[in-house]
């Protein structure tokens, strides 16, 4: 958890919950709450004007969305997606706000997150630049997988169109990339399963 549930009812966060597919936010609303994840996937997206959906981020229990908005007056640049039944706990602007001016601890875990939050986009956004298709899906899998076990100890969470989705790539390319990438022992396919 960036900050403590306790921490976040004392300041008055109430726990909402969210159907699978329920839209927590869309692009183009104000913001006004902070959202921490207790239980669920969220997804942060967006939609081009042919209806093709490109993921932002996938986020899981203990982390926040949206945080990095608060801090302006600017509207959300993407839509908030419960992809799972999700438990959330949502606290007004002013507040977090507060929250954040009267606690250094957890003013120090909010900005270590939003620079986490930075370092990952530079590199995604490194990926989406780059031409080639197995090096946006390894750059994703490296990415998910972070420092855990050893060659195919993790399995990607996501499904071949979410892989699409977060690099730009048709689904039909992910599909022949990672059949590439299985021959030349980069993953393994075990049940439609894949594990990096």
């Amino acid at each position: 958890m960036i900050i403590s549930e306790d921490l976040l009812l004392a300041y008055g966060a109430e726990y909402e919950i969210y159907d699978v597919n329920e839209t927590i936010f869309h692009e183009g609303n104000l913001p006004k709450f902070y959202f921490q994840i207790v239980s669920g996937i969220v997804e942060l997206n967006n939609h081009h004007e042919d209806g093709k959906e490109f993921i932002q981020n996938i986020l899981h229990e203990g982390q926040s969305l949206g945080e990095s908005f608060l801090f302006d007056d600017r509207y959300y640049p993407t839509n908030a997606t419960a992809k799972t039944a999700c438990r959330i706990l949502k606290l007004s602007k002013n507040d977090f706000l507060n929250l954040l001016e009267q606690n250094s601890e957890a003013c120090s875990k909010m900005f270590r997150c939003l620079a986490d939050r930075l370092y990952d986009k530079y590199i995604m956004l490194f990926n989406i630049s780059s031409p080639d298709p197995s090096f946006k899906i390894r750059t994703v899998m490296d990415f998910l997988k972070g420092d855990t076990g050893g060659k195919y100890s993790f399995q990607v969470p996501l499904t071949r169109q979410q892989l699409a989705n977060l690099t730009g790539l048709r689904v039909e390319t992910v599909i022949r990339t990672i059949k590439k990438m299985q021959n030349n022992h980069q993953l393994k396919i075990e049940n439609r399963k894949i594990y990096y």
